[in-house]
């Protein structure tokens, strides 16, 4: 059977860990061929040897701090001498430094919320689309958003803001870039079992009040986030774009 992303490179951002690993090695065992990028060094590349130690010669490591748009811009310059233009790019990048209400959020936090989850795909996002428009060359962005993004997010404010404003970038790069044969598309995660959500994965009383409201009744794992990024990246999706795919067990429809 024919590996559906073998010839294709792939960036994957936010990849030392949770959704973006679980994204990365999905990729490399369809055949892609992998440059992933974390803000720390230890963890991406810790994450580059346990994909390599299953597909060698897969995935090379990167540090890049995905909220500073000049880094954001050089990591593309280099890898167009590597590479070229990527097939893929999966903004998965995210962060979520402050849980409360609002009125109490820091200015601090504040940045870099916006910084990491909505500049950092903005810019990577400008980037692929200029390399693959000089390269004639079609793509696919994903993009990792949330849904909470798609409703009010009490204590988490901030983060969903970031994430409804990714929702809306994902369908205006869909119309200004489909003509050039690049496709936009976001995934909408609901819990998914990640160190990220440890902290609410913790809390009981959250939990039982999060499995009655979802039908599947359980948080989702980051291989069944995997698989939508894999049929978004892949030539099975050729005819998809703008569009926002919900992986959160039907919570959304209660």
């Amino acid at each position: 059977m024919k590996q559906r992303l073998a010839g294709k490179t792939a960036l994957i951002t936010g990849a030392s860990r949770g959704i973006g690993a679980a994204i990365a090695e999905r990729f490399a065992a369809e055949g892609a061929k992998l440059l992933i990028v974390s803000r720390k060094i230890e963890g991406i590349e810790a994450s580059a040897a346990a994909i390599n130690k299953k597909y060698p010669n897969s995935t090379r490591a990167k540090v890049c701090h995905v909220g500073v748009p000049e880094a954001v811009e050089e990591l593309f310059q280099e890898s167009l001498y590597d590479v070229g233009a990527f097939d893929v790019l999966v903004n998965n990048a995210g962060t979520n430094p402050y849980f409360g209400p609002m009125i109490g959020a820091s200015h601090r936090a504040f940045d870099k919320t916006i910084d990491v989850n909505l500049r950092g795909p903005f810019e990577a996002s400008r980037q692929f689309a200029k390399a693959a428009m000089l390269k004639h060359k079609a793509g696919s962005i994903i993009n990792i958003a949330s849904i909470l993004g798609q409703a009010a997010s009490p204590l988490q404010g901030i983060y969903g803001m970031t994430k409804a404003a990714l929702i809306s970038m994902t369908q205006t790069m869909a119309a200004e870039w489909g003509p050039a044969h690049i496709r936009v598309n976001a995934i909408a995660p609901g819990l998914i079992d990640t160190r990220l959500s440890q902290a609410i994965l913790g809390n009981k009383d959250f939990i039982q009040s999060f499995n009655e409201r979802t039908p599947l009744g359980r948080p989702g794992q980051t291989d069944e986030v995997s698989g939508a990024a894999l049929f978004l990246a892949s030539d099975e999706s050729t005819y998809v774009t703008g569009h926002t795919l919900n992986v959160d067990g039907g919570y959304a429809t209660r």
